[in-house]
């Protein structure tokens, strides 16, 4: 979640202040008191000139009782943003319930998918993996008759990583910062290659297992390259 202050524009300004607030309308003495002494965002005289200014464009719109409201374009912009940002909650849940499965569980079934990745990654890396978003991730849907599993990752710089899984000449290409450097070396998997397995597991669960047990077993046959 991106909330840092926006003080070039005043409508970017106003929007965040109503994506803080999370009201509809509000009045003019709240408005004034909010972004002044609640969120120390401007001083008193700062704000009514702010105010005055967002009035004046038209992007906050006051009725005849001084109740303040967003521009229709301000409002479908902040409709958007609730959007996408319950589209995020839903999928960060959606993960944890995933990574859930993978917990330390006594007596767990040595054949079964937790059992298997748990083989190749620590519980902080599990912990990291929540916070990759499923839409960063292209990987379509599983063929078991394909011998190669590609996927472009977004990255949290919006730099773009690969994901590319050679069946046959048994090698997992990556290239994160975390990989690179630290495990690919010891055969470990990073959050993007917790990620991309959980998601794999949810396109074909069978196969995906069938995967993991190849590579736990064939482990010194298997290559961890960038």
């Amino acid at each position: 979640m991106n909330l840092a202050i926006p003080r070039k524009k005043n409508s970017e300004m106003l929007l965040y202040f109503w994506k803080i607030i999370d009201l509809s309308r509000i009045s003019r003495y709240d408005f004034l008191y909010k972004i002044s002494f609640h969120l120390f965002l401007f001083s008193p005289e700062e704000a009514i000139d702010f105010m005055n200014m967002c009035l004046k464009n038209k992007i906050l719109i006051e009725d005849e009782n001084e109740i303040f409201s967003l521009s229709d374009n301000l409002t479908q912009k902040l409709k958007q943003w609730q959007r996408k940002r319950r589209d995020e909650i839903q999928q960060n849940l959606r993960s944890r319930a995933n990574l859930h499965l993978v917990e330390i569980q006594g007596g767990e079934d040595p054949t079964s998918f937790n059992f298997l990745l748990k083989k190749f990654v620590e519980k902080g890396t599990l912990n990291r993996a929540v916070m990759v978003s499923d839409s960063a991730f292209d990987l379509k849907d599983v063929d078991e008759k394909k011998t190669i599993i590609k996927s472009n990752v977004l990255g949290s710089t919006e730099t773009s990583y690969i994901i590319e899984i050679n069946t046959i000449k048994k090698k997992i290409y990556h290239n994160c910062h975390d990989f690179e450097t630290r495990r690919s070396r010891n055969k470990q998997f990073c959050k993007h290659l917790v990620k991309f397995f959980l998601l794999l597991r949810t396109k074909n669960q069978n196969y995906t297992e069938i995967l993991l047990r190849d590579i736990v077993d064939n482990i010194d046959k298997w290559e961890f390259i960038s």
